[in-house]
This record gives structure tokens, sequence and C-alpha cells, in this order.
């Protein structure tokens, strides 16, 4: 599907007057379309961008990286990299629960362990930085959980999606059509 397509299914539009429309049938909201494509608008630093998300993730257990990546992009609103990140999330065998949870991380920690727990945390304060810095309280439980190269690959990785989700949100990039490992 392209990104001009309707996701329109049995949608009563496209419907012959005389045939009747099923009464599960829902119209959906046409997908909008990018505001532009930065890829091809800004190659080196697309490639810049890949590159600094590969040395991010080094060291960074995977199913970590996921969940960050996930709570990041729910917190700053980027469909695209939402989508992306629970596909790969889900097809590396994360549960839909524990993705589901993610958005109330706080109320559901018995669904994580006390380093995803520190990491989640460490990504809130990371991301919204509105609030000033990084709490030391914030800092320090993952600072106990993680080595330091760890810690700072974490963090490395944090920052990169941030990035990541300015591009995607900035630019109206569309979710939807991502296959889990597209971009891996």
């Amino acid at each position: 599907m392209t990104t001009n397509e309707s996701t329109a299914i049995d949608s009563p539009v496209d419907s012959p007057a005389d045939t009747p429309v099923p009464a599960h049938s829902k119209e959906y909201v046409h997908e909008h379309t990018p505001r532009l494509d930065w890829h091809a608008q800004a190659p080196e630093v697309f490639k810049a961008m890949v590159r600094l998300d590969a040395a991010a993730r080094k060291g960074v257990d995977p199913v970590i990286l996921e969940l960050v990546k996930i709570r990041a992009s729910q917190i700053n609103h980027c469909a695209l990299c939402v989508d992306m990140h629970s596909k790969d999330a889900l097809a590396a065998g994360e549960s839909v629960e524990r993705i589901i949870q993610l958005s109330a991380w706080e109320e559901s920690q018995h669904f994580y362990t006390a380093k995803e727990v520190a990491a989640i945390a460490l990504t809130e304060a990371i991301t919204v930085l509105t609030d000033g810095f990084v709490p030391d309280e914030v800092y320090d439980k993952a600072a106990a959980l993680f080595e330091e190269q760890e810690l700072t690959q974490l963090i490395a990785a944090i920052t990169v999606i941030n990035a990541w989700n300015r591009f995607g949100v900035s630019t109206r990039q569309v979710p939807g059509h991502y296959k889990a490992g597209d971009h891996k």
C-alpha cells in the first residue's frame, strides 16, 4: 500500500449503492501523506543517523533496547517508531502484554525486571527534559544496575531514538507499513 492509498476496509463509500454494507464494516480515516521524504532530502544525515544508531545499540540488551525505543516513541508521539519498534519487539519474542503495559509502566512494574524498570525510568527522564535535569534518583538507580559502559551505551541509545522521533514527528512519517526487521 502506498502512502496515498486509503486504509478503508469494506468502506460503504466503495460499495455499489444497491449492495448492502455489512454491519461490521468500518470506514477508516484516510492515511496522511508525509510532509517530506527527509531520507532523500538529507541522505548524508540519514546515513549518519543509521551509523549512530548502530554504534549506540552495541552492548545494550536487545529486549531493553526495544522497550526504551517504544517508551520514548510513545512519549514523543512518534507513531512510526511506536509501530516499528513494537513490531520488532514482537518478532523478537516480546509479549503483547508487556508492550501494552509500557504506557503505564509505573503502575505495572511487576511486568518488568528491576533493570528494565530502571531503563524505562531513565528513558522518561532523558526524553522529557522540560522539568530540568535527569533526577539523581533515576540516574543512581540505573547506575546501580548497569555497568558503566552499558549505561553509557543505554544513554546513547535513548538519545538516538529521541533524535529519530524528532525526524518522524516533524516530517509526519506514516506508521503501518513497516515489517519487523526491515531496518535491522
